[in-house]
């Protein structure tokens, strides 16, 4: 098993996309420290942020054990998800048929839970206009995905049959599901699921680094129209 000496380098913000990588780092228990993008602020458009993101998007990583021992930097939350499930052996399959299946969902939720629960929570809570198409649009398209996802976990626990990186992909997205106006009630078998991920310590501690900075950043004005577009950035 691959071991971790060095602290692999953590640059997040307390976000769904941020969240995906403390809850895998902490099931992974491998050393790692994390360094606040506070995207309020625009850190995310720092030139040394951009050296290793250069979408300007959080959560990256600098892993100073990468391949052949060299650092590696890695962007996207996917891709970091698949890196670390690669180098560290858990909780992304080598059996091909196993990570098909893994990446199906963790692919689902890239390009579709987390874009489109983004915009209902947008639209529905931060927008400065009102928009009732987009409204309508976002939390309906977002409430089809949650069918879609309560019909998957009908006859499993977890969304790839085993508990896996798909499954830590997913859970932050679905923790806001009243801003977006969902219902969980409404969804029984990802109702379990919800409650099944939120029992883990793992996930728990995940979710819960970096919320005294998300607290600051809902009494800061100034930072809350950079955070949810309603300033130039």
């Amino acid at each position: 098993m691959t071991t971790q000496t060095k602290p692999i380098e953590l640059h997040y913000w307390p976000t769904p996309n941020g969240y995906k990588i403390t809850i895998m780092l902490e099931e992974l228990g491998v050393p790692y420290e994390v360094r606040y993008v506070n995207i309020g602020r625009g850190d995310q458009f720092k030139p040394e942020f951009l050296k290793i993101s250069p979408n300007n998007r959080m959560p990256a990583i600098v892993d100073p054990e990468g391949p052949g021992g060299e650092p590696i930097s890695v962007f996207e939350s996917g891709a970091i998800l698949q890196y670390l499930g690669r180098k560290f052996g858990r909780f992304y399959p080598s059996d091909e048929r196993e990570r098909v299946e893994v990446e199906q969902w963790l692919f689902w939720q890239v390009g579709g839970l987390g874009p489109m629960a983004g915009q209902a929570h947008h639209f529905r809570n931060y927008a400065s206009e009102k928009i009732p198409y987009a409204i309508e649009r976002y939390t309906n398209e977002c409430n089809r995905l949650y069918g879609v996802m309560d019909k998957r976990l009908a006859d499993r626990d977890f969304l790839a049959g085993d508990y896996s990186i798909a499954d830590m992909a997913s859970i932050g997205w679905v923790k806001s599901h009243e801003g977006q106006g969902q219902d969980l009630n409404n969804f029984p078998h990802l109702k379990r699921w919800f409650d099944r991920m939120l029992a883990r310590p793992t996930v728990q501690r995940g979710l819960e680094i970096g919320q005294e900075h998300r607290r600051n950043i809902a009494n800061d004005d100034e930072a809350k129209k950079v955070l949810f577009g309603q300033k130039a950035r």
